[in-house]
């Protein structure tokens, strides 16, 4: 079967629901690719006339909030014996260096780097399970966490679905190609704000092998 067949033949619900899950697993502190997902998920819906982008979008924007939130409530009860844990078990996300590198982006920028871990995807798992874990203050948490959710969830799948269809017009004769157009376009738009996010990251945790971790802050 023609690959374009095979998508029309996914339910809308099914694209709706593996975008909202998997980006909740991600925010929650889950190492997956919900970005990845999300990007190619709003492609498919600017090809794909049942699935409505804006449900799109605000299923990736509820998967965003509800598993930051989620990932906050398990950082705040579990504390730093359970960022000991995660670094066992996945080393290269939670290693002792990328969770100084995380604290040091949270000690200088509070809750913008929460909003601008949303762009980040290292500090898109880290944000809400060390809020939790530094007691960042749950109002401070939740604004920056909505806001972030908002614009990164649905400005991407604006952006990819903006795009997708102006290349699926211009490219019909040749779908793969324009496929293949759309998500390198899609990437690049995004590419200066998640520079300027990575940035801002880096400027804050300098060299993360060089400095001790921050010490969590009490209630």
């Amino acid at each position: 079967m023609h690959v374009q067949e095979w998508l029309e033949t996914v339910p809308a619900i099914s694209v709706y629901l593996l975008v909202g899950v998997v980006i909740g697993l991600e925010s929650l502190g889950i190492p997956l690719p919900g970005e990845i997902i999300l990007v190619s998920s709003a492609l498919l819906a600017s090809q794909h006339g049942e699935i409505d982008p804006v449900v799109l979008g605000a299923c990736a924007t509820a998967g965003a909030i509800i598993g930051d939130s989620i990932g906050y409530a398990i950082g705040r009860k579990g504390g730093r014996p359970l960022l000991a844990r995660l670094g066992r078990k996945f080393p290269k996300h939670f290693g002792e260096a990328q969770i100084a590198m995380a604290e040091r982006s949270f000690e200088k920028w509070g809750m913008w780097a929460v909003f601008f871990g949303r762009f980040v995807a290292l500090l898109r798992i880290f944000a809400g399970p060390l809020a939790g874990v530094l007691r960042m203050p749950y109002w401070k948490f939740l604004t920056a966490n909505v806001l972030g959710g908002i614009i990164w969830a649905g400005g991407t799948t604006a952006v990819i679905y903006s795009v997708g269809v102006v290349a699926e017009a211009w490219l019909k004769r040749f779908s793969w190609l324009g496929l293949v157009v759309a998500v390198l376009f899609g990437l690049a738009s995004m590419l200066v704000l998640k520079n300027r996010a990575k940035k801002a990251a880096a400027q804050s945790g300098g060299n993360p092998a060089a400095e001790p971790a921050v010490a969590p802050a009490t209630d």
